[in-house]
């Protein structure tokens, strides 16, 4: 018992010292990593730079490794709490309401403009399988999602399936535009667990990841734009 309420108490201090989270602490390690190689490369040719950078690098390793961040605690912000990425786009299709739906529903037409989905797999009609690309091109994410409203036409839903690694749902809207096309409303919704080894994948979940999203559903518009009826049919 004494043993136990030892280990208990000395390992508090450690976890109140903690002001990264994983996502931050994955991107300090990968870019210390990156700088400390490029340092002991050009250790003897540009000795002043690689000294600099090997420090950086240094710096940025134990700040990913022990997840605490001296500056952070001088300013007291704290990146451990869950973040959440919410993608809101609406846009104009010159294309019919119904094609429009036809071409999002089925779902696997969707890597086709969404450069960071590297593939999704319809498992029936309502289930669907899908794989996210980690910016670095490191790996791969990949969770199980099942469509939980659909009105033939007018709107489609979904939400990953319990136990996903990345908690997310999204809706897609269509309705007639005054120009005889189709008004496209998209709502995207993502967070990450809060801890553990799946925040680790999480990093991908910030601004940059939000605007490169919000670039791929407006590929969405100029996709359905440029193609012709004849490619729809095909991808349909």
């Amino acid at each position: 018992m004494a043993t136990l309420a030892l280990e208990q108490h000395s390992s508090s201090p450690v976890k109140e010292n903690i002001n990264l989270n994983w996502p931050e602490r994955y991107v300090s390690i990968a870019t210390g990593v990156k700088l400390a190689y490029s340092g002991i490369r050009h250790l003897f040719s540009s000795p002043f730079t690689s000294i600099l950078k090997l420090g950086a690098g240094g710096y940025l390793l134990n700040r990913g490794v022990t997840g605490h961040c001296e500056l952070y605690s001088q300013i007291g912000k704290n990146s451990t709490a869950p973040m959440n990425v919410n993608i809101r786009s609406s846009f104009t299709i010159n294309k019919p309401r119904i094609e429009v739906y036809n071409f999002w529903r089925k779902l696997d037409n969707l890597p086709l403009f969404m450069n960071h989905l590297e593939r999704v797999e319809m498992l029936d009609d309502e289930r669907s399988h899908w794989e996210l690309k980690l910016p670095t091109g490191v790996a791969t994410v990949s969770w199980d999602a099942e469509i939980v409203k659909d009105i033939p036409g007018e709107l489609i839903g979904w939400s990953s399936l319990p136990g996903s690694i990345i908690d997310n749902a999204g809706k897609v809207r269509f309705r007639d535009s005054f120009n005889e096309g189709t008004l496209v409303d998209v709502v995207i919704s993502y967070q990450p667990p809060a801890g553990g080894l799946g925040a680790s994948v999480a990093h991908v979940l910030n601004p940059v990841f939000k605007n490169m999203v919000d670039t791929d559903v407006h590929n969405f518009k100029q996709y359905m734009d440029i193609a012709s009826p004849e490619e729809h049919v095909i991808a349909l």
